[in-house]
């Protein structure tokens, strides 16, 4: 597999003044009238000036002769080439891919939507010009042949599978690099590297959305509800700890249990609570 090679042109500005002089020597011909030396010239001139290119910044030209690679010119400027070489323009600037959401199941059959940005830039001119056909589509189907494998690795979220160590919700540093070092892989045949890479939409898929927020609420209640436990049986113990230790009053086991009640309704109820006053006993 060939690489590479960088090509020599010849300034553009020196050969503009041979041109010149062909032309100088068209017009005394000219006026000579000597058509021998006339028409070997004009032709030579015309010839000449299909050699003529402008390269400019960031961009490329691949330069190919009778179907053998020549090289390729990355300096930008006004250059003459040999005119039987064909030239291929190729951009070497860094270029954007906002890929469109794809309806994926990820590592659990959960069916997502996700999609990613890349950014990414011809690095090797020769495998971009003849190892792929269109490296432009090339990059574009293989980006998507990415984000679908990424998402069949690793599952949305650690709900189901609470083992997992990357998801694609949880672990976006992680995510974002494994996608970036698959599409490096993917990529090389055509001469092309991946600056960066990200997931730029995540979400569930329609027809599960509303059944998954529904689940992540109550994820969350039952985390709150739980905080609110842990802090209301402290204060709790708190609270008849202190009692006992000052000794404001006495109580049995049927007056604590009944105190723990009263609290631990008025700590984790999620209303406000109507205090009733008892004017007489416990037992009355």
């Amino acid at each position: 597999m060939k690489n590479e090679s960088n090509f020599k042109p010849l300034s553009g500005y020196l050969m503009l003044l041979v041109c010149f002089g062909f032309l100088l020597a068209i017009v005394y011909s000219g006026m000579q009238k000597e058509l021998i030396i006339l028409i070997p010239l004009v032709v030579v001139f015309l010839f000449s000036i299909i050699g003529f290119m402008i390269v400019n910044p960031n961009e490329s030209m691949v330069l190919v002769l009778f179907g053998t690679y020549t090289g390729t010119v990355k300096e930008n400027g006004f250059f003459w080439v040999n005119p039987f070489f064909s030239r291929k323009k190729i951009s070497l600037k860094a270029r954007n891919l906002n890929g469109t959401p794809l309806k994926v199941n990820d590592k659990i059959g959960n069916p997502i939507e996700i999609a990613a940005v890349i950014v990414w830039q011809v690095k090797d001119t020769f495998k971009a010009a003849f190892e792929v056909d269109d490296y432009v589509q090339y990059v574009h189907i293989q980006s998507e042949a990415s984000v679908r494998h990424l998402a069949g690795i690793c599952p949305y979220d650690n709900f189901e599978e609470e083992t997992a160590e990357v998801t694609l919700r949880g672990g976006s540093e992680k995510v974002n690099r494994m996608l970036e070092e698959e599409l490096n892989e993917r990529l090389a045949p055509a001469g092309i590297i991946v600056i960066e890479a990200r997931i730029s939409h995540l979400a569930y898929a329609q027809e599960i959305a509303g059944a998954m927020l529904q689940r992540q609420q109550a994820t969350a209640i039952v985390a709150a509800r739980k905080q609110i436990v842990e802090g209301a049986v402290g204060m709790v113990e708190m609270a008849l700890h202190k009692l006992s230790e000052k000794k404001v009053i006495n109580l049995d086991e049927e007056r604590k249990a009944a105190m723990v009640s009263n609290l631990l309704v008025v700590l984790c109820g999620d209303r406000n609570v109507s205090p009733v006053i008892n004017a007489g006993t416990l037992h009355n």
